[in-house]
């Protein structure tokens, strides 16, 4: 077996396993080849005009909107949001110009009560003044319960899912330990 057409030869030429030459079918004129030629697409496809896919449609629909244009001047808005976010911006700590044995006040504020240089807890008491009876009265500051006034029965602060909501008027003092 020298070359590759030997290999097909040793079958029998009208056995299945032969090679079979692909006929094109015979037209009404029986010829055998297309008039407008092998390469060209058939006249019903080219008639009919394909839609675009779905699938370019969805991403299309969902497409970020492009980004605005940038402005001209490169000076904040005379707005005084523009100014407060630029003051807060000056005001921002870094991380390592904290002193870390005597931070300040604000920060450990911020903390997780569990995160802090000392741990301690977010609740505390303090004296509720009732806005109609002056009336001063005691309140845990996450109470899970409506707190009311003994005097007068003024709803003085109604629970929530942290820290409790004073009625609007309500002064408070927080207890000192």
């Amino acid at each position: 077996m020298s070359s590759p057409s030997e290999a097909s030869s040793c079958y029998p030429e009208g056995s299945a396993h032969g090679k079979k030459k692909k006929t094109l079918p015979k037209g009404p004129d029986n010829s055998t080849s297309r008039s407008d030629g092998p390469d060209s697409p058939d006249p019903a496809i080219k008639s009919a005009p394909r839609p675009p896919p779905k699938t370019l449609r969805l991403i299309l629909a969902h497409a970020a909107p492009p980004p605005p244009p940038p402005r001209a001047s490169s000076s904040p808005p005379p707005s005084s949001a523009g100014a407060a976010a630029a003051a807060a911006a000056d005001e921002m700590v870094l991380s390592n110009d904290i002193d870390l044995l005597n931070p300040p006040a604000e920060l450990e504020k911020l903390k997780h009560k569990k995160k802090r240089l000392v741990q301690s807890p977010n609740s505390f008491f303090m004296d509720v003044k009732c806005q109609g009876c002056f009336n001063i009265t005691t309140v845990f500051s996450h109470s899970q319960t409506v707190v009311v006034c003994p005097g007068c029965q003024t709803v003085l602060c109604q629970p929530t899912g942290g820290k409790a909501r004073l009625t609007e008027g309500c002064s408070f003092r927080r207890k000192g330990d």
